[in-house]
Formats: structure tokens, C-alpha cells, sequence
């Protein structure tokens, strides 16, 4: 499932891409979500990053009490999805956290 690119789809992927330095990112995401949103996005990618690392699932949700159905849905958009996750952590040097 693609994102349906809009006008307002436009204007927030350019205003995370202006954005100069994690603390304005910051600024950005506490303006736009709630702590919640930001806690749930934020366990997603780790979620993904320990999927990406070979962590099984019972020990991802051991370790962030995710549910199962969650660590599932993350790991379809991992292995079906645009490359998103994998962009991030290529490009944070996590390829060193990833097991041979």
C-alpha cells in the first residue's frame, strides 16, 4: 500500500526534510503528535531494526512488549514494503548491529 501522495502528504515529508538538526525534528514531531504517536512510531522502528538484526519474535516482544500481531505488521512492510527501514538503517550504520 502506497501513501496517496497530496498536497498535504507533499508539505509533511518537506517539512521533516527541511528540518536542520534532531532538536528541530524534535520541536517538529511534539508539534505535529502526540507523545503517544511519537512512542508508537518510535517502538516500530525498533521493532523493524530488531527484525532486521534476525531477532525472533518472541524475543522482540519479550523485549519491547510488543504484541506478535504488531511485530507481524512491521515485518510485511520490512520484507514487502518500499525499502523505507532499510534505507534508515543503512544510512544510521546499523549494518555493523546486523548479524551475517
Amino acid at each position: 500500500m502506497n501513501i496517496t501522495r497530496t498536497t498535504q502528504t507533499d508539505l509533511l515529508v518537506r517539512a521533516f526534510l527541511c528540518m536542520r538538526d534532531e532538536e528541530e525534528c524534535y520541536q517538529l514531531l511534539e508539534d505535529l503528535m502526540t507523545i503517544r504517536e511519537i512512542q508508537d512510531l518510535a517502538q516500530r522502528l525498533e521493532v523493524a531494526k530488531l527484525l532486521w538484526q534476525k531477532v525472533t519474535y518472541n524475543e522482540i516482544a519479550q523485549r519491547t512488549g510488543v504484541s506478535t500481531a504488531t511485530i507481524s505488521r512491521v515485518n510485511r512492510s520490512l520484507n514487502y514494503g518500499e525499502g523505507g527501514y532499510e534505507m534508515v538503517f543503512e544510512r544510521l550504520g546499523c549494518e555493523d548491529d546486523r548479524p551475517e
